[in-house]
């Protein structure tokens, strides 16, 4: 999922390495404890390596962005190549049940709006079914160890479980939204357009149990 990481990255802007690392760790919340520079700089060798990035040059020694005793290596300037912009394409259309785990969804998220819709779906569906699977699972294990384990571990079942109820409803939302056409941003109105839950003038609330005034 590294892989899929950092070719999004640039594909967004050529960045140096120091400032690629801080953008992982923005994205890709999931895997940020994986995120260190003895992983980083391999990744990005065998990357290059494969033609899938290439160095821009490096940034200069004035570079506010660049700690002043960043090693060379932090410096150099990577870019996307074309054939790693056909790579990027690749992976983002893979499916595979990796894709569905918490590292995995997570990365791939990051990058949904370069996403086909029908990957989209596919995705938020196998997440979907993963998540209600580890719900279902929570359930029975405090359906069957409440009277066995102490309370604080209890609590932390039940944590879990909130947490997974959450996270399938959020998900059938995104769902829905998908199959509408619709994006997250653009939410059922109902609730939230401003032309219907403000107050009107002339029309102000009145304090509870009091009657309206007569206009």
């Amino acid at each position: 999922m590294l892989d899929l990481a950092i070719l999004g990255i640039l594909h967004e802007a050529p960045m140096h390495g120091y400032e690629l690392r801080k953008q992982l760790a923005l994205k890709i919340g999931p895997m940020r404890a994986a995120i260190s520079y003895g992983s980083l700089y391999p990744t990005l060798r065998r990357l290059q390596a494969s033609g899938w990035i290439a160095e821009a040059g490096e940034s200069s020694a004035d570079d506010e962005a660049v700690p002043p005793l960043t090693s060379r290596r932090g410096r150099v300037v990577y870019k996307i190549t074309a054939e790693g912009k056909e790579r990027f394409q690749e992976l983002l259309a893979q499916t595979g049940p990796e894709t569905f785990d918490d590292p995995g969804f997570g990365v791939h998220f990051a990058f949904f709006a370069r996403t086909d819709a029908e990957i989209r779906l596919r995705i938020l569906e196998g997440r979907r079914r993963k998540v209600e699977e580890r719900r279902e699972g929570l359930r029975d294990v405090l359906a069957r160890a409440a009277e066995r384990v102490d309370a604080y571990t209890l609590e932390l079942q039940r944590h879990g479980l909130d947490a997974a109820e959450r996270e399938v409803r959020w998900l059938e939302e995104l769902i829905a939204n998908e199959r509408s056409g619709r994006p997250p941003s653009q939410r059922a109105e109902s609730a939230t357009d401003p032309q219907t839950s403000a107050v009107q003038p002339g029309h102000e609330e009145e304090p509870p149990g009091q009657t309206p005034r007569r206009m």
